[in-house]
């Protein structure tokens, strides 16, 4: 190897090791991003029917969808956090360790029925907005701790929109520049995109939907719920019910099931028969709100699945535990990877049998992304048409 060619392999390693650092440092952020991308894709194809252009359709997707849903779970995380602070009285989940959050305001903002009784314009006086703009200018700590958190959630958007956008042009480059012709790079490539669509969309999704509806219903029911009957630890619940919802077949019913039997032998055993129309109340909302609507509303656009049911839990449970929060996301992704690996690359790298690039027109594909299926299969793993 002569020393232009060392010289130019040792700045190649140099930038590898450099993104490496990057990803490593920014991995839950670049890892939420995808699951963004993934959450939104099937919506953003159905906006592409009426909006050609690319770059409307994708950020009407993430801004008038993505950014609203991120707000609405921030909030159930909020009350979740107030009431396991409350129940435990640790201040771990404390939310108002973090800068600029009083007591006052989380009490406000965890309490659905106080929020609905807020005047809001009492707080929209020129007094109260130069206060709080005198505030926020002495709040250091509080301005660098949100604007962090807005920047990583920029990061996020922006990861999503651009593979939103780009997504078939990245794809288009990837089979022009790497595919083999046996197809082995597509066939992984598909087989890949197929189950990130349906961990991010299919379970992952409609665990954090299923938990965000169930800690909010319940947080509300409770607002009308008689004395001595309301739903105990009612977030929390809402919250459990979305984590058990990543379980085959039973799901949320091995949480409200349980709690509504609680309740019903409590309102017995209190004597208190009349208010049992609550526990009613509590399982119909349950079963057809909670549990039923976004089964209905995702479940179509979830195909078949090719890993293990096992598998896949196992990931679930042990991602947070190694990796912390992202964990849920990356774990399940580095099984994807692996499982297809296997069962796609290995074969061909055991027989001995060459996988060599080589060129392809770009303009014989059509618009797929992040990678490009298998001709002889659904162009549209999503079960929709795509557009260019």
């Amino acid at each position: 190897m002569n020393r232009s060619r060392a010289a130019w392999w040792a700045l190649g390693l140099a930038l590898a090791v450099a993104v490496v650092y990057v990803l490593y440092s920014f991995v839950g952020t670049f890892v939420f991003g995808f699951f963004i991308y993934y959450a939104t894709r099937p919506v953003y194809r159905r906006i592409r029917r009426r909006i050609p252009q690319p770059s409307v359709a994708a950020a009407v997707a993430i801004f008038a969808l993505a950014l609203p849903a991120l707000v609405l779970v921030a909030y159930a995380l909020l009350i979740v956090a107030a009431q396991v602070t409350a129940l435990t009285d640790n201040g771990v989940f404390d939310p108002t360790r973090l800068p600029g959050v009083t007591p006052e305001l989380v009490a406000t903002l965890s309490n659905p029925e106080r929020l609905l009784a807020v005047d809001w314009s009492r707080y929209l006086t020129s007094e109260v907005l130069d206060g709080v703009s005198n505030s926020l200018s002495g709040a250091f700590g509080a301005v660098a701790f949100f604007g962090t958190a807005l920047l990583h959630l920029f990061v996020m958007l922006a990861l999503a929109f651009y593979l939103l956008r780009d997504g078939a042009r990245l794809s288009r480059y990837l089979t022009a520049r790497f595919a083999d012709h046996d197809g082995v790079l597509e066939a992984y490539g598909l087989a890949v995109d197929n189950d990130y669509r349906n961990i991010f969309f299919g379970n992952i999704l409609n665990a954090i939907v299923t938990g965000t509806i169930g800690v909010i219903s319940y947080s509300l029911l409770n607002v009308v719920a008689p004395p001595d009957s309301a739903i105990p630890a009612a977030a929390l619940v809402g919250l459990l019910a979305g984590v058990a919802s990543l379980i085959p077949i039973v799901g949320m019913k091995l949480v409200y099931v349980p709690v509504a039997a609680f309740m019903a032998v409590r309102t017995v055993v209190m004597g208190t028969g009349a208010t049992l129309w609550f526990v009613a109340l509590f399982v119909v909302v349950s079963f057809l709100v909670v549990d039923t609507i976004p089964d209905l509303v995702l479940r179509p656009y979830v195909s078949g699945r090719s890993l293990h049911v096992g598998a896949v839990m196992l990931a679930y449970t042990l991602g947070p535990l190694l990796f912390g929060w992202y964990g849920i996301f990356l774990m399940p992704m580095l099984l994807v990877l692996v499982v297809h690996f296997v069962r796609v690359v290995l074969p061909e790298l055991v027989e001995g049998t060459p996988i060599r690039p080589y060129a392809v027109d770009p303009s014989h594909f059509t618009h797929e992304g992040p990678f490009l299926p298998d001709p002889g299969r659904n162009p549209d793993p999503d079960g929709e048409a795509s557009e260019e």
